[in-house]
């Protein structure tokens, strides 16, 4: 067989799906200097997504991701962390043997997810540093925040396997009257102290990026309020609260 009829043949590797790059980021890995790599598709419609344009799956990559391994050999020694965001990056059946390569190149690993894949999720937990995980509502209630029926027992099952796997982490919530009063927030806070959650954020929502004309108009400045943070607090080892 002719050289390049062999080339034919054989399979294509599959690359990881990589909608953007941010080389420098000190905000999405706490206490490290990281770059952010975010990784198209997710299964979920959350209205206050602030990456919608990520949602999507394209058939070819925005950024090869040869290109992107290219650019984090060039941060070695500038930064200490690589952070798989998106998106949602356990959808890509490609972010194992990425994770691999960029810990190759001596960087710490952080991964944001919403435990949409919890099966590929616990496959890169050894591989990984630190965890941020996605806590949208009590997992009973998931549908309304994602969109998708039975949305909350992919998420349980990942925070089970995040808490299991003793790795480093964070849950965090993203705060909307319209979609988290206040009373729930409290509810599903005490349900994940029940779990032994340890370091939890809530993040007041933030209007950049949202396509979602409905909950922009209806934001509150001040929302969450002092009396529930303090409640909330109470409730976790580490706490903090994140406004935009």
């Amino acid at each position: 067989m002719r050289p390049d009829a062999a080339a034919r043949t054989e399979p294509r590797r599959r690359s990881l799906k990589v909608g953007g790059v941010t080389p420098f980021t000190a905000t999405d890995y706490p206490g490290q200097l990281a770059a952010a790599v975010f990784v198209q598709g997710c299964p979920w419609r959350c209205g206050y997504c602030h990456n919608p344009h990520l949602q999507e799956r394209t058939p070819h990559s925005p950024v090869p991701w040869e290109d992107v391994l290219a650019l984090l050999e060039r941060r070695v020694g500038l930064i200490d962390a690589v952070v798989f965001s998106g998106g949602e990056p356990t959808m890509d059946p490609s972010l194992p043997e990425a994770i691999r390569e960029a810990r190759a190149l001596g960087f710490k690993i952080g991964l944001h997810t919403g435990g949409t894949h919890p099966q590929r999720l616990t496959e890169v937990l050894p591989m990984l540093d630190w965890v941020g995980l996605d806590i949208k509502a009590g997992f009973a209630d998931y549908a309304r925040i994602t969109k998708v029926a039975g949305s909350g027992a992919p998420a349980l099952a990942s925070l089970q396997a995040v808490l299991a796997s003793g790795i480093d982490y964070e849950c965090r919530s993203t705060a909307h009257a319209a979609l988290l009063p206040e009373h729930e927030i409290k509810k599903m806070a005490r349900a994940l102290a029940d779990m032994k959650v340890r370091s939890y954020a809530l993040q007041a929502f933030r209007s950049q990026g949202c396509e979602d004309q409905a909950l922009n108009a209806a934001t509150q400045p001040d929302y969450p309020g002092a009396a529930l943070i303090e409640d909330v607090a109470a409730l976790f080892p580490v706490f903090t609260l994140r406004r935009h």
